[in-house]
C-alpha cells in the first residue's frame, strides 16, 4: 500500500496597489519655468518601488515586491510635473531629465513588523538655446521613513514631497541665476565704439579730422629708396556683461600708430604725406570690417570668445596683406595708381560710416 503525501498549497502574496502621486504645485506668481519635457532617463526603467509585503503567515517574512506608478511611471510623472508647474510659454522652458527614482524597503531588525524605506530622487535640468542643449543644474534627494509593514500610506507622499522639492530647488536656482549666469541668457547683443582719445604723447590714435602731420614722424629717418615709413595696427577689448537677460558685449576697437616707429625724410612732400595717410585709413578700414564679422547674428553664448577672437586674427592678416598690396601697386603700377587707391579707400570709408 503507497504513501501519499499532501502539501498546503501556497498561499499567493496579494499584488500591491500602485502608488498614486499627487501634484505640489509651486507658487505661480514664483515660478520661473515651466516643464518644456519630462524625461525617463533611469538607468533601470523597472518598477519605482520595491515594497515590502506583510507575511502570508504569522512568524514568516514578508516579500518585496515591485510596485509602478499609477498610469505607468512616465505619464504619472509628466502629470506630477506638469500639475505641480502648469506649462507657461511665457516663462522658461526646461527639460526635466530623471535620472534616479527609486523606493527602496526593508525589515527593521529586532523590530517584527516595521519597515525601514528609502527614496532616492535625482534630476538633471537643461534648456535649448540656439540650438543647443544647456545643461543647468542638478539635484539629489534622500530620504528616510518607517511604516508598519501593513501600512502603505507614507510612501507615496515621501516620494512625491522629494520629487517636489526638485522642482522647487530648480526654480530656486534659477531665482539667483538670472541676471549673472551666462547659461540663462537668451541671445547676444553687441556694441561697438572706437578709441579716439589723443591723450597718449607717443601714440596717435585714428579719428575723424585728426589726419596725419609731419609732427607725428619722430623717428629717425633711414637711408633706402622709402621717403617716409608709418606702420599703423588696429586692437580692440572686450567687456561682456549681462542686460536684461542678453549677453552684452561692449567692444571698443583702436586704430593707432606710434610715433617714434614713423618717420619722415626732410625732403618729403604733401604726396608722402597722403600715401602714408592712406596706410592709416586701410587700418581703419579693416578694423571697419572686422566689425561686420563680429555682428550679433554672427555669434552665440557658448563660443562668442572663439569667433571674435578668430575674426581678429583673419582681419590682421587681411590688414598686413592690404598694406602690402598697396605699396606693391603704388611702386610698379601705372600712372595714377595712387588717385585710384586714394578713391577706393574714401569710397569705402564713407560707405562704412553711413551703416547702421
Amino acid at each position: 500500500m503507497g504513501l501519499t503525501l499532501v502539501t498546503a498549497a501556497r498561499q499567493p502574496t496579494p499584488k500591491l496597489p500602485p502608488l498614486v502621486l499627487r501634484a505640489t504645485p509651486l507658487p505661480p506668481a514664483a515660478t520661473r519655468f515651466y516643464a518644456a519635457a519630462v524625461l525617463d532617463a533611469r538607468t533601470s526603467r523597472g518598477a519605482v518601488a520595491h515594497l515590502l509585503t506583510s507575511p502570508t503567515k504569522p512568524g514568516q517574512p514578508g516579500v518585496v515586491q515591485p510596485v509602478g506608478l499609477a498610469g505607468g511611471t512616465r505619464a504619472a510623472l509628466q502629470g506630477f510635473v506638469q500639475q505641480s508647474v502648469p506649462p507657461n510659454p511665457a516663462r522658461r522652458g526646461v527639460t526635466i531629465r530623471l535620472t534616479e527614482c527609486q523606493v527602496t524597503e526593508k525589515a527593521v531588525p529586532g523590530s517584527p513588523g516595521q519597515v525601514e524605506g528609502r527614496v532616492v530622487v535625482a534630476m538633471a535640468f537643461e534648456w535649448q538655446r540656439d540650438g543647443q542643449t544647456v545643461p543647468l543644474t542638478e539635484y539629489r534627494n534622500v530620504a528616510r521613513y518607517g511604516r508598519p509593514v501593513g501600512q502603505r500610506a507614507v510612501v507615496a507622499p515621501t516620494l512625491q514631497t522629494a520629487l517636489g522639492l526638485g522642482l522647487r530647488y530648480l526654480n530656486d536656482w534659477l531665482i539667483q541665476a538670472e541676471g549673472h549666469n551666462l547659461k540663462l541668457v537668451e541671445g547676444v547683443r553687441v556694441t561697438f565704439q572706437d578709441f579716439t582719445q589723443n591723450t597718449d604723447p607717443d601714440t596717435l590714435f585714428y579719428a575723424p579730422g585728426r589726419p596725419l602731420t609731419r609732427a607725428d614722424f619722430r623717428g629717425p629717418p633711414r637711408p633706402g629708396h622709402y621717403a617716409a615709413a608709418v606702420f599703423p595696427s588696429f586692437a580692440f577689448s572686450l567687456q561682456p556683461r549681462i542686460a536684461q537677460g542678453r549677453l552684452q558685449l561692449d567692444v571698443q576697437t583702436k586704430v593707432f600708430v606710434v610715433r617714434n616707429s614713423s618717420w619722415m625724410s626732410a625732403a618729403a612732400d604733401a604726396a608722402v604725406l597722403n600715401h602714408e595717410q592712406r596706410h592709416f585709413d586701410l587700418a581703419k578700414l579693416v578694423a571697419e570690417r572686422f566689425k561686420q564679422k563680429i555682428q550679433a547674428d554672427r555669434l552665440r553664448v557658448d563660443d562668442y570668445n572663439a569667433v571674435i577672437q578668430l575674426a581678429y586674427f583673419t582681419s590682421f592678416q587681411e590688414m598686413n596683406r592690404l598694406q602690402e598690396q598697396y605699396d606693391h601697386e603704388i611702386s610698379t603700377g601705372p600712372v595714377g595708381a595712387q588717385q585710384r587707391w586714394d578713391e577706393r579707400i574714401a569710397t569705402e570709408l564713407r560707405a562704412r560710416e553711413q551703416q547702421p
